[in-house]
């Protein structure tokens, strides 16, 4: 398989231009046809920059977004919705997606309906692109006639965990800038101001006061030991960085999460607003219970979390009921539960978990709006411990000296 690129005209006339992967270039002007595009040019791409192109797709870069997902979602509602055939409709969009990597993606799909695949096995052959509960959702709506619905409903929820997402990073934005800042006036206090001071301190001999003394020698230390001490945090963050990618480490990590004061819960009930809601769109779209939970449990986005699930999905899997086995996770409060059990009795379990959802959004809503006055105190303790450590350090040996010198004898 070779890459080429071309320049074409669309059935409007538009000028276009992209990269396809073909063994050859009739294969290529063949499937331009095909997609109602008139080829003006086509070329062998350089291999250097396939190549660099291929690298940076491996590592991610490039991959769409929850927006490119949540637009494609809606258009693809648009067009089933609107009863246009499936093949011009995708067209179409390949025709007018900006992301490069989704647009090759549907130029494949394409591929593969013209040679006889069904649209969700098409899809499938994207896995780094479209998750196991897209694809099963897509397959669902597929299988029973009612794709409209399956992308409405994959629109609404891509667009409502985008928003919970960003709203998390908006909140972590502040408390991270002054952590960084704090650091950075530290670091340039102890390798900068320090050492001048260091001589003036040394008069007193023994009787320097420890803060001193803790804030000279870690001065010395920094000073002295500097490309030791960067290279033993950058050998620690990649040491981390690989236990996190064992799947204990993973696990571990991931539970740890939980446990931090306050972001711990944040991140607990944004997962759980997204797995319940999930949960509500699986069941109302046709899923089976079990199938549902195993997706789950892969797309949780936690380890702990979804090894919680998978014990949820053997509890309910053995014949107890879903409020039962999830009482024995223990990663619901008694409300919710309350809430799974009245939603079994009454045969309204789908409307519940999606109630249930809107709790958990709404306990992050508030928590997030909340989110500055309850760090703010963790800010000031750390920062105030901090500030009397270097004022100690700096001023008691001055006044040691100055009661010295009006006190000689």
């Amino acid at each position: 398989m070779s890459n080429f690129r071309y320049r074409g005209r669309s059935e409007r006339g538009e000028l276009i231009t992209g990269r396809l992967e073909a063994e050859t270039i009739d294969t290529v002007a063949t499937r331009l046809l095909n997609l109602g595009i008139t080829p003006l040019q086509i070329e062998v791409d350089s291999a250097s920059k396939a190549s660099v192109r291929d690298v940076l797709r491996r590592f991610g870069a490039g991959r769409p977004s929850t927006v490119d997902l949540v637009l494609f979602a809606r258009q693809m509602y648009a067009i089933t919705k609107s009863g246009l055939p499936l093949l011009r409709g995708l067209k179409g969009l390949a025709q007018s997606t900006h992301n490069a990597v989704l647009r090759d993606a549907l130029h494949e799909v394409l591929q593969g309906l013209e040679s006889g695949r069904d649209f969700s096995s098409a899809l499938a052959r994207h896995p780094d692109i479209f998750s196991p509960l897209f694809l099963s959702m897509v397959r669902v709506g597929e299988s029973t006639g009612t794709l409209d619905n399956a992308f409405l409903q994959l629109g609404e929820y891509l667009s409502q965990d985008q928003d919970v997402q960003d709203r998390v990073t908006a909140a972590m934005r502040y408390p991270i800038i002054v952590v960084i800042m704090i650091g950075l006036a530290v670091a340039v206090i102890t390798v900068f101001v320090i050492p001048k001071f260091a001589p003036l301190f040394k008069i007193l001999g023994d009787d320097i006061p420890w803060p001193t003394l803790l804030i000279m020698n870690t001065s010395s230390f920094v000073t002295h030991h500097g490309i030791l001490l960067v290279g033993s945090i950058i050998g620690a963050v990649v040491g981390i960085r690989r236990w996190i990618g064992t799947r204990a480490g993973r696990y571990r990590w991931d539970g740890a999460k939980l446990k931090i004061p306050v972001l711990g819960t944040l991140i607990s009930q944004a997962i759980l607003s997204r797995v319940t809601r999930s949960l509500s769109i699986s069941l109302q779209a046709g899923l089976p219970m079990i199938q549902a939970l195993t997706l789950l449990s892969r797309s949780a986005g936690n380890e702990y979390l979804a090894e919680r699930l998978l014990r949820l999905r053997d509890a309910v899997e053995r014949g107890d009921t879903l409020s039962r086995a999830a009482s024995a996770s223990g990663i619901f409060p008694s409300l919710v539960l309350q809430m799974m059990a009245v939603g079994e009795e009454t045969g309204e379990l789908v409307r519940l978990l999606d109630e249930i959802a809107g709790f958990y959004q709404r306990e992050v809503d508030y928590r997030l709006k909340n989110l500055t006055a309850l760090i703010e105190p963790i800010l000031i303790v750390g920062v105030g411990g901090m500030v009397l450590i270097l004022a100690l350090g700096v001023f008691l040996p001055m006044w040691n000296m100055i009661a010295k010198v009006g006190h000689p004898g």
